[in-house]
């Protein structure tokens, strides 16, 4: 377990050089895993670029599982690093507690800016839509969770009709992780990166597409968050609300920007229950009974 405290402990002192990769990886290693859950497939295509694939973990039953509730996790990097390998910890906890998870890749800056990470997330959903049945999946209850970056990519494929169209009726619901939704003026290089290039950057904003029609949201921060402040959790949950969507923010006490990712892994859950929270409203929203 030691070892286990010390790759965070060298994770939180990477976060501002490389976002923790290695240590990630490290950590990835290292930490217990969920029983219970497998995964069932790997290196899965959902389009032609090398990054364009995704896997897939599942609850272990006595018989052929089905029509399981989804959820599909993407992973935080500032939009510049990462991979699905380092979140075989989060995928294993997901699915043992009865969903079919999903964790795919997607294109990175600086081979791509935005809006193409969204273009990818949302070839991912509809991949899923369209496939996930056969591996015991219910493709018309998805919830979709996203750590940092990554709950971004969520927030968008959620709440902007215009990257799933008729697909994101699909979405039962929204849960995002230390999520920037509300970060403008660009004023970090990652930003200025990804975003810095588009003409109208109040469009690349999930507050902006807050709407009556969108799913209900859980956003979930730590009031240590110095990376991607908790004003944005409280931004985007105002805006919600305004529209008349059910939206719940949560800020842990004493937790920052990788603790709450890190609090989904087995032996770390005493940071903050971050699984237990995403679970019972994932299962709220999908209409499955608490355990």
């Amino acid at each position: 377990m030691k070892y286990v405290l010390a790759t965070v402990g060298v994770a939180t002192l990477a976060l501002g050089i490389s976002y923790w990769i290695s240590p990630l990886h490290t950590f990835n290693t290292l930490v217990p895993k969920d029983g219970g859950s497998a995964k069932v497939a790997s290196d899965i295509g959902y389009g032609d670029h090398p990054r364009q694939q995704l896997d897939i973990y599942a609850p272990e039953t006595d018989g052929d599982l089905s029509g399981a509730p989804v959820i599909v996790f993407f992973y935080g990097g500032s939009w510049n690093s990462g991979t699905r390998s380092g979140y075989d910890f989060a995928g294993r906890a997901l699915a043992a507690e009865g969903f079919v998870t999903v964790v795919p890749d997607y294109r990175l800056v600086p081979e791509v800016r935005y809006p193409a990470f969204l273009e990818d997330a949302a070839a991912a959903i509809r991949w899923v839509r369209r496939n996930i049945a056969e591996h015991g999946g219910d493709p018309d209850r998805i919830v979709v969770v996203g750590h940092s970056a990554g709950a971004y990519n969520a927030a968008m494929m959620a709440l902007d009709e215009r990257w799933l169209g008729e697909d994101r009726r699909a979405i039962r619901g929204l849960v995002g992780l230390a999520g920037p939704y509300d970060f403008l003026p660009l004023d970090t290089d990652s930003t200025r990166a990804a975003f810095g290039e588009w003409p109208d950057l109040p469009e690349t904003q999930p507050v902006s597409w807050a709407d009556g029609g969108d799913p209900p949201a859980l956003l979930l921060t730590g009031d240590l968050d110095t990376t991607v402040k908790p004003r944005n959790s409280r931004a985007l949950a105002a805006a919600l609300d305004d529209a008349g969507v059910a939206a719940e923010m949560r800020a842990y006490e004493g937790v920052d920007h990788i603790d709450i990712v890190v609090a989904l892994a087995r032996t770390l859950r005493g940071r903050a229950p971050v699984l237990a929270d995403t679970v019972a409203f994932a299962r709220r929203v999908t209409g499955e009974p608490a355990r």
